[in-house]
């Protein structure tokens, strides 16, 4: 009888090195998620232990355990604690609206805050601080309606014909324009007060974060990520353009407003809960992008966003010395020479070199 094992037919040996190609590239993937995610929880230790005021990390979980820590308690509870819990949160939604919106439609400059979704919630809350005196959570209220009606008239002016990715880049900015036009006219003719706190509001803050805020957010995400998530795969069919994701058996669009309705609202709640941070959608996919190779991953954008907000409010609390700036000043600050990079890099492309 041979025992001699069998040998390996040819036309098994690529289907082999395929499985073991796809093994290292999750392994891959997997170590790269775990690395960014130590930087996260590294950023929000830091946030909540360090800067103007220091707290030990015996301090810290004795605080957490009930102890009462003249001052320290305080402080971490009711300030450093939610402010660093709705930042991971706004990053986490900001990141994962942007990357969505950015492959959805194949262009980097197809994020939240560019597209006009971020300004249709800026309108809003500014026309209910000026015209009604409106302040916390029916800001926040105002902001989540008008970033979603104002997503839902793009959708449907640029969706004749189907919706292609520059016709409903070009409607954005068109209603983005329109908005900041809005928000302007209305700055400039509500009393100085009122238009310090209208500011204040676009430049996207989480100076004024408390529980109450983060339990709303939070619930919101609970119900918005696994949505996320279980659309995470029809967007890398759409990613490769709709004749395949229909080849693929996807119901092309379908899987296009299922994604773009989650992208809405997880900019829409976040805009809610700290102003229009800037940038945070717009950096937040390319980056993650570059980490995995150029292929997207709506896991690593959250994570890239977390990073992002954590380590700009850490900055912004303490760069000046008895003034906590806005976060978004910070992201701006950080937005702008990254489009101007991706605006060089494009040029480059389009010569060929």
């Amino acid at each position: 009888m041979d025992t001699a094992p069998a040998r390996r037919r040819p036309a098994d040996r690529p289907a082999a090195g395929l499985a073991a190609s796809r093994a290292r590239r999750r392994r891959s993937t997997g170590t790269r998620l775990a690395a960014v995610a130590g930087v996260v929880v590294v950023l929000f230790a830091v946030n909540v232990l360090l800067g103007t005021y220091t707290v030990t990390v015996p301090d810290f979980f004795r605080i957490l355990a009930g102890a009462d820590i003249p001052g320290a308690g305080f402080i971490v509870l009711e300030n450093k604690l939610p402010r660093a819990v709705i930042g991971l949160l706004i990053g986490i939604a900001f990141g994962i609206a942007g990357a969505v919106f950015q492959t959805l439609l194949q262009n980097p400059l197809a994020s939240p805050d560019i597209i006009g979704i971020s300004y249709g919630a800026s309108a809003a809350a500014v026309t209910a601080i000026v015209l009604f005196g409106a302040a916390g959570v029916a800001v926040s209220f105002s902001a989540l309606v008008g970033g979603m009606v104002v997503a839902a008239a793009i959708y449907l002016i640029s969706r004749r014909g189907g919706v292609a990715g520059y016709r409903l880049i070009l409607v954005g900015i068109g209603f983005a324009a329109l908005m900041h036009a809005l928000v302007s006219f209305l700055i400039t003719r509500t009393d100085l007060r009122t238009a310090s706190a209208a500011v204040l509001w676009l430049n996207g803050s989480l100076n004024s974060s408390t529980w109450d805020r983060a339990t709303v957010l939070a619930a919101s995400l609970a119900v918005l990520l696994p949505a996320a998530a279980v659309l995470a795969r029809s967007l890398q069919g759409l990613a490769l353009g709709d004749d395949a994701a229909a080849g693929l058996g996807l119901r092309v669009e379908a899987a296009r407003l299922g994604l773009m309705i989650t992208g809405v609202a997880l900019a829409a709640v976040a805009t809610a809960a700290a102003g229009p941070v800037a940038a945070v959608a717009f950096l937040s996919g390319p980056i993650a992008r570059r980490l995995l190779g150029n292929r997207p991953s709506l896991a690593m954008a959250a994570l890239v966003g977390a990073v992002i907000v954590l380590g700009a409010d850490f900055v912004a609390a303490n760069l000046v010395p008895g003034t906590s700036l806005p976060v978004g000043v910070v992201t701006g600050a950080l937005g702008a020479p990254f489009l101007l990079w991706l605006l060089a890099t494009a040029n480059r492309s389009g010569r060929g070199g």
